[in-house]
């Protein structure tokens, strides 16, 4: 499993989250929500220090990051976490990694 998020979405959550140098921010999963991978499930976030990531990536000085108790959620999967324009927010595209 791999996690890229990209500049444009990072600064948005920079913004929004009021997010300072060398901030960490956590991709968890909860239950409800839509648009998520696996019915009856979404991500949420929150500014959080990691304990055991999987999967990360550092973006403008912000680490993103997904812990391995939520690996589960993504099996098989890379996310993309992209800026969505016509929504004008994050957006996450899951890719199967099995194929």
């Amino acid at each position: 499993m791999k996690l890229s998020v990209q500049e444009q979405a990072a600064n948005w959550y920079k913004d929004e989250l009021e997010l300072e140098k060398d901030s960490s921010l956590r991709f968890f999963v909860r239950y409800g929500g839509v648009g998520g991978l696996k019915p009856g499930f979404s991500l949420g976030i929150r500014p959080e220090e990691p304990v055991e990531p999987v999967a990360e990536d550092t973006v403008k000085d912000v680490q993103f990051y997904i812990e391995q108790e939520d690996a589960w959620y993504f099996d098989h999967h890379d996310v993309t976490v992209y800026y969505n324009e016509d929504k004008q927010e994050p957006d996450f595209e899951y890719k199967d990694t099995t194929s």
